[in-house]
């Protein structure tokens, strides 16, 4: 059972910066409330009420509210109108769709002076003949009944026939407040029986695996085998509750019921226990084992939970390496959280893990991580912990050329080989080579010898007399 607390008066006026004294309107419609309580304590100065698509069954506590002007309770259960006297301003007044039957409640409203709209589609009253004729004569100060305008005539003509409308009105009211009194009661055994067959149920039922009971620790190990069949039964045993329960849904919905509070009721019960049963679910699909990231040797696992495309490259000219994951584009940079660690990195992206192992160590306090603006992408810098020694880049010597003349690879090659040449006579160091002088090859043997090729030079001019008796000169 919902009831209107201070909170939820104080949550649905936000327009009025949550202050509920100085309230004028409200709206607590879909809220699921069974009773109107404390509205009249805390907002006295409420001028329009909104209370449509509750479980509401009786009006009460508004009959302080004297500033109200306009209240909507359609879609309730309302079957008598009442305890409205009290508000003097009050001008328009919706109950579409509710279960009033007693049509001559509405004389209640006399004391309004100044309603002048009054809406009861889909009441059972409105299938009474006579239904607007009486509407019409007993309250003269409307102006407009189911959104449809009363004119002048119709008031006259309703006037006319007040009495007998009203004996009409009477018996039809007492024809159906006798159908109620059956509809109840066929209400209320129908839940008492569905009490009892919910506690035999629940006495049948015994606890244990597989409706098993057991003492023994040691008596519950299965071997395989056993195990296999026992899941696969309890797999089958789960498929068969599903079709069970989807048999129970299908029949609850297409079985005819009166349209009647108690047929609401149920229907509203029936779709919490189903909506609970479904929350309930849920939250066992969660409690699931959590995923295993690290192994027990302390070995980092390749996790891809959300399901994401990544690229991973290495950048050899900068010794790093980078990560780019393709985040969604319009996610909320706070539901990611990146881990980078010298073996691996973690990325959280919504509670779901994204772990890589990387192919090298990397340094994590040097890491950086960015968003993309464009695509949102989430890239990751990792500098690499081992820095590779390389040569170091030469940069070309600049190369003089001619102004008027663009230099030829021939005239390139050119210089450069110039370059390479040596001056012997700027040459600093003293030449060994010259300090002696090589001797003339001469040819060996004991019998003769020959003479340089300089004597031999002279002895071939006149001016030379060659001696015997003189010995050669070596």
């Amino acid at each position: 059972m919902v009831l209107i607390t201070e909170e939820l008066i104080r949550r649905r006026a936000e327009h009025n910066n949550c202050e509920i004294f100085s309230l004028e309107e409200i709206s607590l419609h879909q809220q699921e409330i069974e009773r109107i309580e404390y509205i009249d304590r805390w907002c006295r100065e409420l001028k329009i009420l909104y209370l449509q698509n509750n479980l509401i069954s009786k009006i009460e506590n508004v009959d302080k509210l004297k500033k109200l002007e306009y209240l909507n309770l359609a879609l309730n259960n309302i079957e008598q109108i009442e305890n409205l006297e009290g508000c003097e301003s009050l001008q328009k007044l919706d109950f579409t769709v509710n279960f009033i039957g007693e049509l001559s409640s509405v004389e209640s409203l006399k004391q309004n002076i100044h309603l002048r709209e009054l809406f009861l589609v889909g009441n059972p009253c409105t299938e009474f003949e006579g239904y607007r004729e009486f509407v019409v004569a007993t309250l003269p100060q409307l102006k407009w009944l189911d959104g449809k305008e009363i004119e002048r005539s119709d008031r006259i003509k309703a006037m006319q026939n007040l009495c007998q409308v009203q004996l009409q009105i009477r018996e039809q009211e007492q024809a159906y407040l006798k159908k109620r009194d059956t509809e109840k009661q066929e209400a209320k055994k129908k839940l008492e029986n569905q009490n009892q067959k919910e506690k035999s149920e629940a006495k049948e039922s015994k606890p244990g695996f597989n409706g098993r009971w057991y003492t023994d620790i040691n008596n519950t190990i299965l071997d395989y085998e056993e195990n296999k069949e026992c899941v696969h039964e309890t797999q089958g045993t789960e498929k068969h509750k599903d079709s069970d329960e989807d048999e129970i849904d299908k029949k609850f919905w297409e079985e005819p019921t009166p349209f009647t509070p108690e047929s609401r009721l149920e229907t509203h019960r029936h779709l919490e226990e189903k909506r609970k049963a479904t929350d309930a679910k849920r939250e066992t699909e969660k409690q699931k084992p959590p995923r295993k990231l690290i192994t027990a040797e302390g070995r980092a696992l390749n996790v891809n939970e959300p399901k994401l495309d990544f690229s991973l490259s290495e950048d050899e000219d900068n010794n790093q390496i980078v990560l780019d994951l393709a985040v969604y584009r319009h996610l909320d940079t706070s539901r990611l959280d990146v881990d980078v660690q010298t073996t691996y990195i973690r990325v959280t992206v919504k509670g779901k893990t994204f772990q890589l192992v990387l192919p090298s160590e990397v340094k994590p306090d040097s890491s950086t991580a960015k968003r993309s603006q464009i695509t949102g992408h989430l890239v990751v810098t990792m500098p690499k912990a081992v820095e590779v020694v390389g040569p170091r880049p030469t940069l070309p010597r600049p190369v003089k050329s001619a102004p008027d003349k663009a230099p030829t690879d021939n005239t390139r090659m050119a210089k450069q080989m110039e370059r390479l040449e040596v001056d012997p006579s700027k040459h600093s160091r003293i030449n060994l080579e010259n300090i002696v002088k090589k001797k003339q090859p001469v040819a060996q043997g004991p019998l003769k010898l020959h003479r340089p090729a300089m004597l031999e030079s002279l002895c071939s001019t006149g001016d030379f007399d060659d001696d015997s008796d003189v010995p050669p000169l070596i």
